[in-house]
């Protein structure tokens, strides 16, 4: 059976949110969308007075049942498209976009937990989805969001995340930076490494689920290790963005 071609939508910028001194949250109007599984990307299209087009995929950050489609884009410097979104744009601005696109890196309650999240920098967008469908819809389901930020200042989405902790003993937030960290700071230090994993992780005897995005290098090495610890590799579901920032 042939699968039709997603129709390219007209989306309307409604609000930007600075989330970090690179990152930057727009929440869009979109025409006509039929709405989305948290998780999910779209393909973003510019197209310059000239004619020339750019595109790039970006993660939905937002949950199904939000007012608008929200998403993150990360600056970078010499990119064709996050320069605009996260310099330029403003509210009222219009561009293209399709989908929602993916079926694999995708969560809802029906599958159930513990359900273990590991992102790094602005991997944290589909996860944010992903705790955003479960702060409505699956509270109290085990799940322990573990995120990698270069500095303190780099966190994205943080008073998010404290409210959802606060908000649900079911859920556990683990961070760590690897650059540098305040004297108070009291979560990790470094890289996502074994050791690091190994606590924050559900035994494999509990069945768990885990979701894991961001650098390429950085979801190779997780998903590996995971599975090094008794994560059947079909548990292990991962979305690599590349040196853009952009989902690939």
């Amino acid at each position: 059976m042939r699968v039709p071609r997603l129709a390219w939508r007209t989306a309307e910028i409604v609000a930007v949110r600075d989330e970090s001194a690179h990152a930057r949250s727009l929440a869009l109007r979109v025409d006509g969308w039929p709405g989305h599984e948290p998780g999910q990307h779209v393909d973003v299209r510019l197209t310059a007075a000239d004619g020339y087009q750019a595109q790039r995929s970006y993660s939905i950050s937002s949950a199904p049942a939000a007012a608008q489609l929200e998403l993150l884009v990360d600056y970078v410097a010499d990119g064709e498209v996050s320069p605009y979104l996260t310099r330029e744009a403003r509210v009222g601005d219009r561009f293209e976009l399709r989908g929602p696109i993916g079926g694999y890196f995708i969560w809802t309650a029906a599958y159930g937990g513990p359900l273990l999240l590991i992102a790094g920098g602005s991997g944290i967008a589909p996860l944010a989805s992903i705790l955003a469908y479960r702060a409505r819809a699956a509270p109290g389901v085990a799940t322990h969001l573990l995120y990698s930020a270069r500095t303190a200042l780099d966190i994205i989405f943080k008073e998010r995340l404290e409210a959802w902790k606060r908000e649900d003993p079911a859920l556990a937030v683990s961070l760590t930076l690897t650059r540098s960290a305040p004297p108070d700071w009291s979560g990790y230090r470094g890289r996502i490494d074994a050791a690091m994993l190994r606590a924050v992780a559900f035994a494999a005897s509990e069945a768990p689920l885990a979701y894991v995005c961001g650098p390429t290098a950085m979801v190779e090495h997780v998903a590996d290790t995971l599975v090094s610890i008794g994560y059947p590799a079909g548990r292990v579901r991962t979305e690599r963005f590349g040196p853009s920032g952009e989902s690939t």
